[in-house]
């Protein structure tokens, strides 16, 4: 039985995978191209991108044999998104960023313990990063490791905050322990200022600068976020600001939207 539930996972988690692995670098794929970045059997790999094919998840191109996702792939779970995600908003305005500053935009979110990267658009230039594959979607690290995780965790209310952070601690290894009050305190002082700037974590020694998006579900917080290497060049409040103005612009897109009759009622 546990075997069996193994396997549903270990298929599941190479599904995400192959879905993970398409971005504005990677906007097809090989059979190889998902072997190699994934470590995976080249057979087994085979045999699910054609079930995703036949799903409908996947187109497989006839005469280069790469794959590529299709919109329903993109669309599934949209409907039950907030408005900004469904209608696209969200990554409109991450392109607009990409392309004005040529920083790399990361979407957090809350996973348990961690935060993930739940959407990653690269930058002009390629960060350094201990992980093989670089910066991508799907990656997690622990809250109390990044700027954007404490971002998060700010969010929880109190005292089931403390005690998340208690537990980070407790199951930290060694080398990541930290002082529970200095952690608490570095945590109130992220939710009282609404972002947070500091370290990236994914084993990089990149910086982030992050916001949270507005009107969040309780407990479902998501934050956006600039991903850069230290600089002098580069002014965290500056980052800070063209954050707050694109989410003030998406919101004033959402409110234009909400205000527009249906045909019955105009008529």
């Amino acid at each position: 039985m546990r075997s069996t539930e193994s396997n549903k996972a270990k298929i599941a988690n190479r599904v995400i995978e192959v879905l993970d692995f398409f971005d504005d670098n990677h906007t097809e794929a090989t059979v190889m191209d998902i072997v190699r970045r994934y470590n995976r059997p080249q057979s087994s790999t085979s045999e699910l991108l054609s079930s995703l094919v036949n799903l409908g998840l996947l187109y497989k191109d006839p005469v280069s044999r790469s794959y590529s996702p299709t919109p329903r792939a993109a669309l599934l779970g949209s409907v039950a998104q907030p408005e900004y995600i469904r209608d696209g908003q969200l990554m409109a305005m991450v392109d607009r960023l990409v392309a004005q500053t040529g920083l790399a935009i990361a979407v957090f979110g809350m996973v348990g313990l961690n935060v993930q990267i739940f959407s990653w658009r690269g930058g002009n230039s390629t960060l350094a990063t201990a992980r093989s594959q670089g910066f991508g979607s799907g990656m997690q690290e622990r809250m109390t490791d990044s700027a954007a995780g404490l971002l998060l965790l700010s969010t929880i209310m109190q005292p089931r905050r403390d005690g998340t952070i208690r537990r980070l601690n407790a199951e930290a290894s060694e080398d990541r322990k930290f002082s529970f009050p200095e952690m608490s305190a570095k945590v109130e002082q992220v939710r009282a200022a609404g972002y947070a700037c500091g370290m990236a974590g994914f084993g990089s020694i990149a910086d982030t600068c992050a916001v949270l998006l507005p009107n969040q579900a309780p407990n479902r917080p998501i934050a956006i976020g600039f991903v850069y290497e230290p600089s002098h060049q580069i002014d965290p409040e500056t980052l800070h600001r063209l954050l707050t103005q694109a989410l003030a612009r998406c919101d004033e897109q959402s409110q234009l939207s909400a205000s527009v009759l249906p045909m019955s009622s105009a008529a």
